[in-house]
């Protein structure tokens, strides 16, 4: 298993019982960012007036999209009924273009007599990534999935075949055919499938709303609803859907906001891994 570097956590700075007004926050706030934070046990908080989940020791999470605004507010109330807000500033991000040929036609430009598949895949991947259950399997640490060169960035504007396409929401990890792909973190495979554009597909839930997924796979060797732990081997490297040749497409979400998974789990740390 390859070991990288893993997330720096709040647990030296975590509330003891009857804690209350403090917000505390890990790191910088910048677009494509996983922040971790703690206020107090049962606190309410709320994110650009969004309610979040808070664990029983006070922590909670949340991510910020690639478009997120330069300004970031934070409501909490905590058991004993005073209140805090805190506005943020969220640092801006500028994003590359990415120009790729040679692709086939029908993935550019799907025909029409696929579209409603890609619709109902697309809302497939929805449900996946929409489970809040408890489990906080993050904070223990990730690994990258595979090692190799960053083909492919966060944010990066998409030119495929000369057409503009939607932003690249996850990096490309260059790697060879059939190469074993390791998940981040324990979690739930939530998909397992084979989808148009993705090709195989899983996509697993870490909790809170914190969701890894690995695309364009040459297969895939767990199911649904299948419980796994960090490091457990999802499929092989592939060229399955829109690609043009083999590598990882990774991907992180929280719920529906998509992060940049070089800043959620930190470089490669080629030094430490084994085989």
């Amino acid at each position: 298993m390859r070991l990288y570097l893993t997330v720096a956590f709040l647990m030296a700075l975590w509330s003891p019982p009857g804690f209350s007004g403090e917000l505390l926050f890990q790191g910088d706030l910048e677009q494509g960012a996983l922040v971790l934070a703690v206020a107090a046990p049962g606190a309410l908080v709320l994110v650009n007036g969004r309610a979040v989940q808070v664990d029983d020791t006070g922590g909670f999470m949340f991510g910020l999209g690639r478009d997120h605004s330069p300004t970031l507010v934070i409501d909490v109330r905590f058991i004993d009924g005073t209140a805090t807000r805190r506005t943020l500033t969220v640092r801006q991000r500028r994003y590359p273009e990415q120009h790729i040929d040679n692709l086939s036609r029908k993935m550019v430009t799907p025909p029409a007599e696929v579209r409603e598949r890609i619709v109902r895949e697309a809302g497939a991947v929805r449900d996946a990534r929409a489970h809040a259950s408890n489990a906080t399997h993050i904070r223990s640490g990730l690994i990258w999935p595979i090692f190799g060169p960053v083909t492919g960035i966060y944010g990066s504007r998409r030119i495929l075949n000369g057409e503009p396409r939607a932003p690249h929401y996850g990096i490309d990890i260059a790697a060879p055919l059939g190469a074993p792909v390791q998940t981040m973190a324990a979690g739930m495979v939530r998909l397992a499938d084979e989808l148009y554009l993705s090709g195989n597909t899983v996509i697993v839930d870490h909790g809170h709303g914190i969701t890894s997924s690995y695309l364009h796979m040459q297969d895939i060797s767990v199911r649904e609803k299948q419980r796994i732990s960090q490091g457990h081997v999802i499929g092989h490297v592939g060229a399955t859907g829109r690609t043009s040749g083999p590598h990882l497409d990774w991907r992180i979400n929280w719920f529906e906001v998509r992060l940049d998974p070089e800043l959620v789990a930190g470089p490669q740390m080629t030094g430490n891994s084994t085989n």
